[in-house]
C-alpha cells in the first residue's frame, strides 16, 4: 500500500523504491494513543495506512483541533519535523491505526542518495502547504455555515468518523453552533 501510494505522488526507480521501503517501520497504535506530545521533538514522518488522527493545540486549557489525517495521508508535526524544534501541537489517534514511520535522519540520507526521493517529499510538502493555505482562507473569509458546507462537500467522511466536538473545534465554532447549523441544513 505504501509504495502504491508513493507512486501516485512521483514515480521512483525500482532501486529507490526498495531502499525507501526498507527505511520505513510499521507502527500500530490504539485509539487515543499519541504520536506526539507538545514540547517533544517530532523525529518521524508517517504514512497513515489505516485509521484516523488529529493534530491539536492547547490554548488556555482548551483543545483546538487544526487538522485531521486519514488513510493515505503523510502526517507529522511538519514544523517540528523540519526544524527539529519542540512541537507546539499534539497528534492523537482517533481510531486504531497502522502507520509507516521514517526518521528524519534516514530521510535526509535518502535525499542525498536519491534526488527523486527528495522530489517526492517536496511534492508531499507542497500538498500539505496547499491544504494549510486552503484552511487559512476558509478560516479568514468564510462563515461558519460555509465552512461546514465545504466540509460536507469535500470531505463528508469526516462526519462519519470524527466526534462532533473535534469537528466543531476544527471549524472554529462551538459544538452548540455546529448543532444549530446541522439542524438548519
Amino acid at each position: 500500500m505504501l509504495l502504491n501510494h508513493i507512486r501516485n505522488y512521483y514515480p521512483l526507480s525500482e532501486e529507490a523504491q526498495a531502499t525507501l521501503y526498507d527505511c520505513f517501520e510499521q507502527v500500530i497504535l490504539n485509539k487515543n494513543d499519541y504520536l506526539l506530545h507538545e514540547g517533544k521533538i517530532c523525529r518521524h514522518l508517517y504514512f497513515l495506512e489505516k485509521g484516523a488522527l488529529r493534530g491539536y493545540y492547547i490554548l488556555d486549557g482548551k483543545e483546538i483541533t487544526h487538522w485531521f489525517g486519514f488513510e493515505q495521508d503523510f502526517v507529522t508535526s511538519f514544523h517540528s519535523f523540519i526544524t527539529q524544534a519542540p512541537a507546539v501541537e499534539n497528534i492523537q489517534l482517533l481510531e486504531g491505526s497502522i502507520l509507516w514511520a521514517i526518521s528524519k535522519e534516514k530521510l535526509s540520507r535518502l535525499f542525498n542518495q536519491y534526488h527523486e526521493i527528495e522530489r517526492l517529499v517536496r511534492i508531499a510538502y507542497e500538498k500539505y502547504y496547499i491544504r494549510l493555505e486552503e484552511r487559512f482562507v476558509n478560516a479568514q473569509f468564510k462563515s461558519a455555515t460555509e465552512r461546514y458546507e465545504g466540509l460536507l462537500q469535500t470531505r463528508p467522511y469526516i462526519l462519519e468518523r470524527i466526534p462532533l466536538g473535534h469537528i466543531a473545534s476544527y471549524l472554529g465554532i462551538s459544538q452548540e453552533t455546529l448543532s444549530r447549523i446541522r439542524s438548519r441544513l
